[in-house]
């Protein structure tokens, strides 16, 4: 038996509910510790407009792109934003990494695809970087995977998130030299299904990318895995 009362009035009596609950349990922007307004998603409108976006999609030797120069053979390189140390995208990321916030990732990922979708890269699978088996059940989920499932979500691009494994749990990059970096991730990965990626065009995904280090030691193994071509996207890239 359908109902009689009109699709815009349950829309409305819908939306009642969603803002009094709003007002016990109010979302919070993560930029700024402030109250999302009705429309908001993920980032309140001034954080998300205070954001340092890269704009490297009309740039093929952009400042990442660089970064790979004599290491990886890579197509396209790009990070949505920059990563500065006490700014909007430190907190994101926090957010994102260390407090259960994993829509937000899913989210910049949808908000970056809509830049994206417009360009013809020919990417035919994404793939993110794997976490250590024991770390993603700490943590629940891979923050590079919800990321990746935004891009995918918009681009309309089959995602892979067990293609690449990550076999020994990596000490803290952080303090690291990048000479340490590289040696602390070199042979810690490996392809789960080298069928699956043979000659296609893969674009490999990360959270942050600071000297490049798992970008390349996950680059190698896909390239040898027999990948035509691979492209990197990152949510942020430090500066």
């Amino acid at each position: 038996m359908q109902s009689n009362i009109p699709i815009v009035i349950i829309k409305q009596i819908g939306q009642l509910f969603t803002d009094f609950f709003s007002l016990i349990y109010p979302r919070i922007c993560p930029g700024c510790n402030g109250s999302l307004v009705h429309g908001e998603q993920g980032l309140c409108t001034i954080c998300k407009h205070e954001l340092s976006y890269t704009n490297f999609l009309d740039d093929p030797q952009n400042a990442l792109a660089s970064t790979f120069y004599g290491r990886l053979p890579l197509e396209n390189v790009f990070s949505y934003i920059y990563f500065f140390k006490g700014g909007i995208a430190q907190s994101i990321l926090h957010e994102l990494k260390y407090k259960g916030n994993y829509e937000i990732g899913v989210l910049m990922g949808e908000w970056f695809g809509r830049e994206l979708r417009h360009k013809n890269f020919g990417w035919d699978v994404i793939v993110p970087v794997p976490l250590h088996p024991q770390k993603l059940k700490k943590r629940g989920y891979n923050q590079s995977e919800q990321f990746a499932k935004g891009l995918a979500n918009i681009l309309g691009i089959s995602l892979k998130p067990d293609l690449l494994q990550r076999h020994l749990q990596s000490e803290t990059q952080t303090h690291k030299s990048k000479m340490e970096r590289w040696e602390n991730v070199k042979d810690n990965f490996s392809v789960t299904d080298a069928t699956y990626i043979k000659d296609r065009h893969v674009l490999l995904v990360d959270d942050v990318i600071t000297t490049g280090s798992t970008i390349e030691a996950c680059g190698n193994v896909l390239l040898n895995s027999g990948v035509s071509k691979l492209s990197v996207i990152a949510l942020a890239m430090a500066r």
